[in-house]
């Protein structure tokens, strides 16, 4: 289906907003797609957002917020991020909602993958007579949802990997000690991407170095990431933070478990094969969390668990925090290596880069990561 139709500056603005109502979803509507919608008629208009799963989708908000106002939607344009549904699941079709609102014109930036939507919510569209446009800040709406469109079409979730170093690298000192190397501007926008994530992911080694909850507190959020522990020989002890309300928490291991040391820790804990080296097999536990609906994975771990994400090349996005500083001999961001050619170096791109309080916050993608 083509995406190269024309639009007006009217339709560019209304599509904007209707990304920023997406944006509001953003720690709310997992493990559903992040979608805003805005409704344009004459003289007024109207959004809404997806809500948490099972509940209204964006169309039927913005169609709620304009019959709320004392505006008839008839006639109206409506601006959506991602094309509305067409099969019934835990709430009615959209492309139905809006249909029976009489909408005259609906303007899509994204086609949905799920199979079950998958062109038919546009076709369906169509079928009613309304004039139907695609492809607008297509790009945009798919960055919002990366993880979404990762989980449908790859078969996991999108990985982002975070990692706070001073500018020679060091992620803590040749001690271990590394509270806190970035400033709190820094940590705060960490945990606003933490939100985004449907999972937070580190190793044992971090659990019992630095004993982190890796829960979102910095930043309101309507719902908390799952806490997922990568504890191959399960070493985890009960009274970790990271196993402590609020939310939930999930440790992956290789080995069995008692039913003792089940009970005592409140958490789930699940198998997964481990490699030829006796390490947990990382792509299986990707998958894994992907079956729980997991789109984006947030991961905040050590040097070792890092390297063998990068080296299994299962990392995506890296978002670096560099303070201004220099540590010397210490911790780096990632062990793997040592490599015999400046060739063989793993290929990230520069997607954006930003000051944060005193910190640089550098936004990487590997090399092809986003084809699918």
């Amino acid at each position: 289906m083509s995406t190269t139709q024309s639009f007006t500056a009217e339709d560019v603005q209304a599509m904007h907003e209707a990304l920023a109502w997406a944006d509001k979803a953003i720690g709310l509507s997992d493990p559903n797609p992040r979608v805003g919608c805005v409704l344009v008629g004459a003289g007024w208009r109207a959004g809404g957002h997806t809500q948490a799963a099972g509940e209204a989708h964006a169309e039927v908000m913005a169609l709620r917020a304009a019959r709320q106002a004392g505006h008839d939607p008839r006639g109206s344009t409506a601006y959506v991020t991602l094309e509305p549904c067409a099969h019934h699941g835990r709430t009615p079709p959209c492309c139905d909602a809006l249909i029976d609102a009489g909408v005259a014109r609906v303007v899509v930036a994204l086609e949905d993958p799920f199979p079950q939507v998958a062109g038919k919510g546009l076709a369906r569209l169509r079928q009613a007579g309304i004039d139907v446009r695609l492809g607008l800040l297509a790009a945009q709406a798919r960055d919002i949802n990366i993880g979404f469109l990762s989980r449908v079409q790859r078969g996991r979730p999108w990985v982002r990997m975070k990692i706070a170093a001073s500018l020679d690298g060091r992620t803590a000192l040749h001690n271990g000690e590394s509270q806190w190397i970035t400033g709190p501007e820094a940590r705060a926008d960490g945990h606003a991407w933490r939100k985004r994530a449907g999972a937070v992911l580190t190793g044992i080694g971090t659990v019992r170095d630095d004993d982190p909850r890796l829960d979102v507190r910095l930043v309101g959020t309507h719902r908390q990431p799952l806490r997922v522990i990568v504890d191959s020989r399960l070493e985890i002890t009960p009274t970790a933070r990271v196993l402590q309300p609020p939310g939930q928490a999930l440790v992956y291991t290789t080995v069995a478990a008692s039913r003792r040391h089940l009970d005592a820790i409140h958490a789930e804990v699940a198998p997964l094969p481990s490699t030829p080296d006796g390490k947990t097999d990382l792509a299986a536990l990707l998958d894994d969390l992907a079956t729980r609906g997991i789109n984006e994975l947030h991961v905040e771990a050590g040097h070792r668990l890092n390297g063998s994400l990068l080296r299994a090349g299962l990392v995506d996005e890296l978002l670096v925090y560099l303070a201004p500083t220099l540590l010397g001999s210490g911790r780096d961001m990632a062990a793997f290596g040592p490599l015999e050619r400046l060739a063989d170096g793993l290929p990230f791109h520069f997607v954006d880069s930003a000051f944060v309080g005193t910190d640089l916050r550098l936004r990487l993608r590997r090399a092809g990561a986003a084809e699918f």
